[in-house]
């Protein structure tokens, strides 16, 4: 997960690293989100036949050398090498991110069926981590290294990785079996599912698009430096990743309507503050706004998946994590063909609108909870 996490969240910085804030291009940084999506929806079709013949630690192992392999061809064709070679680097980016993510599910089952809650609130901040230390990796070697040897340096976390699990002897895992298709018809029947996931991919999309695009959002509107853009963007996913640890300690002591109240309100204040502010220390309150407000949500519906379909094991999480991840690399490619008809500023609006979404979606959620209730 903390690759995983290194991985996703790593384009929001490299934007900057690759110059884009000098000579913007928004439909080619649109695209580059876009195939970083379209591999990691390529990992879900090829992981299980690789892992059910393989094994979870083949697959582990070949995620990981191949994010090591990705990073090290991105940077051999940084700019002003061509894109093309770029496109290819960050779809292979996505299709080893969604390697590790469907391997790395399939390991917890063991703990997951002793504490569900704790072993995914556990895997939240193994993939929060990996991407507050991308960021501020980024941050404190822009002006010390050039954009090639970042690159070459981060990929060492997955190398090594790759190395441990190609070198480890995990025991013999079945892989549990897969639900019943009466039970997954019969879910996706149900609007509670629907609402799952169309939740999932909004909110994903919100704390994507704002991740993905809030460095080069705030070096172009406010002039800040690159190095001090990429520590607000390590800041925001500080904020994400203390939230929601500190969200499981609220849960059982704060009224969910409350929390899901503040949950909603926060993000969308945080981006008309962020849109309006002239100065650092208004992008600084907004930022802390808007990952605070973001990271209540997603423990309180997964809470919710845990409770209303018991029988799944964590091979499902997966496919409702690939499904946010596809909001959450949806919505910045969005950004860039919107920011391209209509200016940078449209960077606030989409997860304004977003929020919007979600707040609808969540009444919906309740609404289908107290009619199944009763």
């Amino acid at each position: 997960m903390f690759v995983s996490g290194m991985l996703t969240s790593l384009l929001g910085g490299l934007l900057l690293v690759w110059r884009h804030h000098i000579e913007p291009n928004y439909v080619l940084i649109g695209s580059y989100f876009l195939l970083q999506n379209l591999g990691i929806l390529a990992a879900s079709f090829i992981g299980m036949p690789l892992l059910r013949r393989r094994g979870i630690a083949f697959t582990m192992s070949l995620g990981c050398a191949a994010a090591c392999a990705a990073l090290l061809l991105l940077a051999a064709f940084s700019p002003p090498a061509p894109f093309y070679w770029r496109m290819a680097g960050l779809f292979l980016i996505g299709l080893s991110a969604g390697l590790v993510n469907l391997a790395g599910f399939h390991a917890i089952s063991p703990a997951y069926e002793l504490h569900k809650a704790a072993t995914l609130n556990l895997g939240g901040v193994f993939f929060g981590l990996g991407c507050l230390l991308c960021a501020l990796f980024l941050a404190g070697a822009f002006f010390v290294y050039t954009a090639p040897s970042l690159l070459i340096l981060l990929s060492v976390a997955p190398g090594f990785a790759a190395v441990i699990y190609a070198k480890a002897r995990l025991p013999e895992a079945t892989l549990p079996p897969q639900p019943a298709w009466r039970d997954v018809v019969r879910d996706f029947k149900s609007p509670a599912a629907i609402l799952f996931a169309l939740l999932l991919f909004f909110q994903f999309g919100n704390e994507g698009a704002l991740a993905g695009w809030l460095a080069l959002f705030l070096t172009q509107r406010l002039g800040a430096s690159p190095a001090t853009s990429l520590s607000l963007l390590a800041l925001y996913w500080a904020a994400l990743l203390i939230g929601r640890i500190a969200a499981q300690w609220l849960l059982p002591r704060v009224r969910h309507g409350r929390l899901l109240t503040g949950a909603v309100g926060l993000p969308m204040f945080a981006c008309v503050v962020l849109f309006q502010t002239n100065n650092l220390f208004g992008a600084t309150v907004g930022v802390l706004l808007a990952g605070g407000g973001f990271s209540v949500i997603l423990p309180l519906v997964m809470e919710k998946i845990g409770d209303r379909f018991p029988y799944y094991h964590p091979g499902f999480f997966n496919g409702v994590f690939s499904v946010a991840l596809t909001g959450g690399l949806l919505a910045p490619a969005s950004l860039g063909y919107f920011a391209y008809f209509f200016g940078i500023g449209v960077v606030m609006g989409l997860p304004l609108a977003g929020s919007i979404f979600v707040v609808v979606l969540l009444l919906l959620i309740l609404l289908e909870a107290r009619l199944s209730a009763a």
